[in-house]
């Protein structure tokens, strides 16, 4: 599975709700994450366990990536969501309340046994690591690091906040360090990161302005609590035309001076360096990713 494939917004679907399962695929979102944790009642997590595993072996959603979030591994449930979870073969599941590195290990341990014994090829299930308190966003670089089935790595705000005996805000200040410890262990490991759910779902206006934040500071993309928020973050993090069209004379301009062995690239005056080439690839290649381009044609 490709690290880097698109995943502006990953849309939560609990897994004691059967309509809300059936409905999902129908809304947009790049990923669905079927939930075991906090949406479903300790009464109901066998049923949801149940329901989740035959969704995925029977009647699973086509072209679109499905992400399991499975109880904590220091919970009595986690080994009985992975023991039936991995044998469906969900693409990515995502861990809770991941606080250190050895966390991330032991995971992977369980899930290598129960490929190994299901005869399901050993690395090919991808791990999300979340990080929701001050102790995991310290170990944050050591954590992405702990596995190759990594390929994102997410804050949890609440959670987090609560662990600094702080509450959020829609302005999210509280919140600036520890998304940035999480976006730079996400570069340096070569993983996404994914940021924190907004929790208010008639404030659209506010989620806009949450999603303009973190994409400006550099996630790839956000969780999602409701279908609603759906459009909005993708439209966020989708590369508007004169963003294309920018990228596009500058990955020109870079071609044309290959062509005539120019040591300097420059376009409108100002030199093109390796950064700005950089982001200009990164812009085009979000473009093709959501569908606004094919083949860097606008």
């Amino acid at each position: 599975m490709n690290k880097e494939k698109l995943r502006r917004s990953l849309l939560y679907v609990s897994g004691s709700k059967p309509g809300g399962i059936s409905q999902a695929p129908f809304y947009g979102s790049d990923c669905i994450i079927y939930d075991l944790e906090d949406s479903v009642p300790i009464t109901e997590k066998d049923a949801a366990r149940f329901l989740i595993f035959n969704t995925l072996k029977k009647k699973r959603p086509e072209n679109i990536e499905i992400i399991v979030r499975v109880n904590g591994m220091d919970t009595p449930f986690a080994e009985q969501d992975l023991e039936a979870i991995v044998r469906a073969k969900p693409d990515i599941v995502r861990f809770p309340k991941i606080e250190t590195p050895e966390d991330v290990k032991l995971a992977d341990e369980y899930i290598s046994k129960v490929e190994l014994e299901a005869g399901i090829e050993v690395g090919s299930t991808r791990i999300i690591a979340g990080m929701e308190t001050h102790t995991g966003v310290l170990n944050a670089r050591e954590i992405a690091t702990a596995s190759k089935r990594i390929v994102a790595i997410s804050i949890g705000g609440e959670d987090f906040t609560a662990s600094m005996k702080t509450t959020r805000s829609v302005e999210g200040m509280e919140m600036f360090y520890a998304r940035n410890a999480i976006l730079i262990a996400a570069r340096a490991a070569g993983v996404q990161a994914i940021d924190t759910v907004f929790s208010d779902i008639n404030n659209t206006e506010g989620l806009i302005e949450d999603t303009k934040l973190i994409k400006r500071l550099g996630f790839d993309g956000k969780y999602l609590i409701h279908p609603r928020q759906v459009e909005p973050v993708n439209n966020v993090f989708t590369p508007n035309k004169k963003e294309i069209q920018n990228a596009v004379r500058i990955l020109k301009a870079l071609e044309e001076a290959n062509k005539k062995n120019l040591g300097v690239v420059a376009l409108d005056g100002k030199m093109i360096d390796a950064p700005v080439v950089d982001r200009a690839k990164r812009v085009i290649a979000l473009a093709e990713a959501s569908g606004v381009i094919a083949g860097g044609e606008i």
